[in-house]
């Protein structure tokens, strides 16, 4: 997909943008210094918490971060919202993965995750690409009925904040960066970008996180 991006997705090989965030389940705030020289550190950045597809993939990534710290990796999860409401929701819904708080998408943009310009081509095929990435639902549907379908099923109920923060990211895509103790990038991953809007929602597995570890920092 194009991308309305100041720069491409960071690619394997180049040094990792550093940031500063508000830690989200600890006071105070993380950063990838705090890595840095010690261990390497798999960074997933999601959309915000109004994203079904990515409150999905937290979860995920909380059992997937066990498996990945035995391996010497440790786990850091970008949540694209305010520290308050993430503080609120993962009071709630709590997961063992480390979480920090990025509203204003500072990484997504320093990591060059694509936000494509909306056009009628664009809209068009959101309303005509029908996905069913979490496999909670029966079938295939488009899009937006998808979103709908999985809110209700988790019993999740969007707030001001979420409602607000949907309209200001669409179309925000996410996506996943190993970064080495050295502060290099080696694996990216990102979201539509090998088979486009079909992928939507998409995530790795906990077999596929591992494999991709073991081949690329020979754990």
């Amino acid at each position: 997909m194009t991308t309305a991006s100041d720069r491409p997705p960071v690619a394997p090989g180049e040094p990792a943008p550093t940031f500063t965030l508000p830690a989200v389940g600890r006071e105070g705030t993380v950063s990838l210094d705090d890595y840095r020289g010690r261990k390497p550190v798999l960074l997933a950045m999601f959309r915000g918490l109004y994203c079904p597809f990515c409150r999905r993939a937290i979860a995920q990534l909380g059992v997937t971060s066990d498996a990945l710290k035995a391996q010497g990796v440790e786990t850091l999860a970008i949540v694209a919202t305010t520290p308050d409401n993430a503080r609120l929701y993962f009071r709630f819904r709590p997961t063992r993965a480390p979480l920090a708080a990025d509203p204003e998408l500072i990484t997504h943009k320093a990591y060059g995750l694509p936000h494509p310009p909306v056009t009628d081509e664009l809209m068009t095929a959101v309303q005509q690409t029908r996905i069913n990435p979490t496999g909670e639902l029966p079938e295939s549907l488009p899009i937006i009925q998808v979103s709908e379908a999985l809110d209700k099923i988790h019993g999740f109920t969007p707030s001001q904040t979420d409602r607000e923060e949907a309209a200001k990211q669409f179309p925000q895509l996410k996506g996943q960066f190993l970064v080495d103790r050295d502060g290099i990038v080696r694996w990216a991953n990102i979201e539509t970008a090998t088979e486009g809007l079909a992928g939507l929602g998409k995530f790795p597995t906990e077999e596929e996180f591992l494999a991709v570890v073991r081949g690329t920092l020979g754990s």
